[in-house]
């Protein structure tokens, strides 16, 4: 058997990398699997890549279709054109198994089905319910096509049902973000900004913003980075900044004494900042999993989340993207009243090997 694994954007390979692992364990168990790394290039840093692969212990991939930025329509265009080049020049594999939610998802999701090429989705039937954001419609248009739904929660599995999905094709296996969390969980690394600023265990909080409902308005941006700073109770606030709101912030000159700007991290040095940390502010998605299982308060500046159970189950709060809502969040933080959560079903670093398991029964 030959799986197609896609992977775009660096989210991706933290989804991809376990799986990687469990069909080599399978290989080496004489099982007839095989895999075809694809980087489809939807993002994509030299440096950045460079380092993350080495870090994670991922091959280098097998084809990279170098797909590039430009809009989404550019950007899916052009991923399609790549994958179907692949399909019909390099051969078809049994499953294309894809990730997430990126643009990258999606298109191959259609590349491969137009070519009669079955279609397996990992983080099937997670939903925010907001159409305004194009990770959103790329879920719906994944799972309207795919055939192997591959679940992180009983939330997905009964979004799945309530749109028709039959239970035969639902398999409720875990979460491999989290497979690739424990495994390098003991080897997360001090970053240099931990001497550099003397920071302490619990005596700091890390932060992440790039969506744009919280970094597109200069205003709201300045007020919600001020109301934050504000609240921190003397901490410093480490914000290892995207790209895209860097712009932005050295356009509006947000400066602060405990605001520490510090380039993106390595996954070994973010998760080590996030497990020492006395609270994560963010509008990710994935840090909302991540600190669910390290035991660390987050707080999510969102007006919905496709990962309910961060909530529901985890440490994770979702404050919505009124700045006025941080200083009762942070009040509670500081007078030691955040919940303490729990780690969900199968989120305990055995997901890949059950996909593999399936893939292998299956297909």
């Amino acid at each position: 058997m030959l799986v197609d694994l896609i992977a775009g954007a660096r989210p991706n390979f933290m989804k991809i990398s376990p799986i990687i692992d469990a069909v080599i364990s399978a290989q080496g168990e004489g099982k007839d699997i095989d895999f075809r790394l694809i980087h489809t290039g939807q993002h994509y840093d030299k440096n950045m890549s460079d380092s993350f692969f080495e870090q994670l212990g991922i091959p280098q991939p097998d084809v990279n279709l170098g797909a590039g930025g430009g809009t989404q329509a550019e950007q899916t265009a052009a991923i399609m054109i790549g994958y179907e080049k692949l399909l019909l020049e390099g051969g078809k594999p049994d499953i294309c198994l894809v990730v997430g939610d990126v643009t990258s998802t999606m298109a191959c999701a259609i590349t491969a089905q137009k070519l009669h090429v079955r279609v397996a989705h990992v983080e099937a039937g997670i939903r925010s319910g907001d159409w305004t954001m194009p990770e959103e419609i790329n879920r719906l248009v994944t799972d309207s096509i795919t055939n192997f739904f591959f679940t992180t929660s009983d939330v997905a599995n009964n979004n799945l049902r309530n749109s028709g999905i039959g239970e035969d094709r639902i398999f409720f296996v875990g979460n491999t973000m989290i497979d690739t969390l424990l495994k390098h969980r003991p080897r997360f690394r001090q970053p240099e900004v931990w001497n550099t600023l003397g920071l302490k265990d619990k005596e700091y909080l890390v932060m992440t913003l790039h969506r744009p409902a919280n970094v597109d308005q200069e205003e709201k941006l300045k007020f919600l980075i001020d109301e934050i700073v504000a609240n921190t109770q003397g901490l410093p606030l480490i914000f290892p900044v995207h790209p895209r709101t860097k712009a932005m912030l050295n356009r509006i000159g947000i400066a602060h004494e405990r605001l520490h700007m510090v380039e993106p991290l390595g996954y070994l040095e973010f998760n080590y900042l996030v497990e020492r940390s006395k609270a994560v502010v963010t509008d990710s998605g994935g840090i909302t999993e991540e600190t669910t299982v390290m035991g660390v308060p987050c707080m999510t500046l969102r007006d919905n989340t496709e990962r309910p159970e961060t909530i529901t189950e985890g440490t994770n709060e979702l404050l919505g993207t009124d700045p006025k809502a941080i200083a009762p969040a942070m009040k509670k933080l500081f007078g030691d009243e955040w919940k303490k959560g729990s780690i969900p079903a199968l989120w305990d670093g055995g997901t890949a090997r059950r996909i593999v398991s399936i893939l292998l029964d299956k297909v």
